[in-house]
């Protein structure tokens, strides 16, 4: 099962292989983590490091260039591991809302991803300490619940085959029953946790972006019909279903794309299996914008004149209401406009 997963994995995400060399700390090094995810990289190089820090931040680093051949990197975690939820985020009514990250990067090379603003390095730190995260999510259990979203400054469903943690998570989930997960996912990766049980507190939420967008600007990421078989798989296997049309792209013919998008997506998908739909245009800090400019000087997606709110880059009001309005009444053809969240 797990060599299926692989495989079917790699056949689609080459970037996958490029890990010849990855970087250990002395800290992670005996940890069972650590060695279950080298063992999936019997002729990379494994290079022993004080700090994932002395790697990832070191100056004259080129996102660009590293993309093309990431570096992995295996870390212990200190400090905090949950933290609240971000305001350009919606947390679909949870009041105790929160996010971890047991992973910084992701594999994928979507053209308007904010992670290129954030990082000056594409490689991609793995915090091993994955029980120390679950220890303080007992710890924010015992004052209330918790909404947590696990895969924000990542796609942890990718890494599924090499890591295992999303399968770790849905079954601490299960004995967690005031816990409330999100995997959110661009991945078509459903088979490596589809034997699991599907508990009602974990929630599979998956990304969608027309064929022609998905293509063009999310490279290295499954297609949209790859994203919808499973998807479907998903939903008959009997998992709670959030269909994410976050971010909508400003582009030449956008409304054709996003209209085939929706309609091929409820042709597949029986609209009464999906809990709810998460809508939103294109949003960025303004200082993130500003880094990932330089990183893709060239991007079409980034040279609209956004406007500037609040320190959050976006665009115009006339545009963004079109936008949102229009993918808004798409969807209410199909579902209850009380699953619809903007």
């Amino acid at each position: 099962m797990r060599g299926r997963c692989i495989l079917k994995d790699l056949s689609n995400n080459l970037n996958f292989s490029s890990f010849s060399h990855i970087y250990v700390e002395n800290e992670a090094l005996k940890n069972k983590n650590t060695q279950d995810i080298l063992s999936h990289f019997k002729k990379s190089n494994i290079i022993k490091i004080s700090h994932y820090k002395d790697v990832f931040f070191r100056k004259n680093q080129d996102f660009a260039v590293q993309k093309h051949s990431p570096k992995l990197i295996l870390a212990v975690k200190h400090g905090n591991f949950i933290y609240d939820g971000a305001q350009v985020c919606e947390d679909f009514g949870n009041k105790y809302f929160y996010y971890t990250s047991s992973i910084m990067n992701c594999i994928y090379n979507c053209e308007y991803c904010y992670l290129q603003g954030v990082y000056t390095s594409a490689n991609i730190v793995i915090f091993v300490n994955l029980d120390d995260v679950f220890h303080e999510v007992e710890s924010l259990l015992e004052k209330h619940p918790v909404y947590l979203c696990i895969s924000y400054d990542t796609d942890i469903l990718a890494f599924e085959h090499i890591t295992g943690f999303t399968k770790r998570w849905i079954e601490f989930a299960g004995i967690h029953k005031n816990l409330k997960i999100e995997i959110r996912t661009k991945s078509a990766n459903f088979k490596c946790i589809e034997k699991l049980e599907p508990f009602s507190n974990v929630i599979l939420a998956w990304t969608l972006s027309p064929e022609e967008i998905s293509k063009t600007y999310e490279i290295g990421a499954p297609g949209f019909n790859s994203r919808l078989e499973s998807i479907k798989s998903a939903v008959s296997s009997g998992w709670n279903l959030r269909i994410c049309f976050d971010p909508i792209l400003y582009l030449k013919n956008w409304s054709i794309y996003y209209k085939d998008c929706i309609d091929r997506t409820f042709e597949a998908v029986p609209s009464e299996k999906i809990q709810d739909i998460s809508i939103g245009v294109f949003r960025i800090s303004k200082d993130y914008l500003k880094r990932m400019k330089k990183v893709n000087p060239y991007s079409i997606v980034l040279s609209y004149p956004f406007k500037v709110q609040n320190g959050v880059c976006t665009y115009a009001d006339i545009h963004h209401k079109t936008m949102i309005d229009f993918v808004y009444n798409l969807l209410s053809k199909y579902v209850e406009k009380e699953k619809i969240f903007i």
